[in-house]
């Protein structure tokens, strides 16, 4: 049994994949400017996940090309979606690893990132990526 925020987690991840079903290669890369595609949409959160779970507890960082192609503040792009879809999967595999370990005392451990003034706390992190997830579901079916 997984904590009940990782199963929130999971649950929002679902929904987010479940919106974007069926949508094709050049749909997922079509801009309504000022948001950005469905296919970024999907890359970003690869990114958001492996930032938080992989590189910022864990010191390790898969697929580095996330962060310049779908990180935060990064350029606006239009990758596939296919290749976002087979990367988030992979992050996702790789975050789970962590996240099916947490139990009441590991969510509330603080991470202190040497060289950011910052404290950040896991259970804080786990709502910010569940919201995350809502916020680019409403924004993916906008689009």
């Amino acid at each position: 049994m997984h904590h009940p925020l990782v199963d929130q987690l999971i649950f929002s991840r679902s929904e987010f994949v479940r919106g974007i079903e069926g949508v094709n290669e050049e749909d997922a890369r079509r801009r309504f400017e000022p948001l950005n595609c469905i296919a970024w949409m999907v890359g970003h959160m690869a990114w958001h996940e492996q930032f938080y779970w992989l590189t910022r507890v864990q010191g390790q960082t898969p697929l580095p090309i996330l962060n310049e192609l779908v990180g935060s503040e990064s350029p606006a792009s239009s990758p596939s979606i296919k290749e976002m879809l087979k990367d988030w999967k992979l992050v996702i595999d790789q975050s789970n690893e962590y996240l099916f370990k947490l139990d009441e005392d590991l969510i509330r451990i603080i991470l202190v990132v040497p060289g950011n003034p910052k404290t950040y706390q896991i259970g804080n992190m786990l709502q910010r990526m569940i919201y995350h997830y809502w916020y680019h579901l409403g924004e993916s079916q906008a689009i």
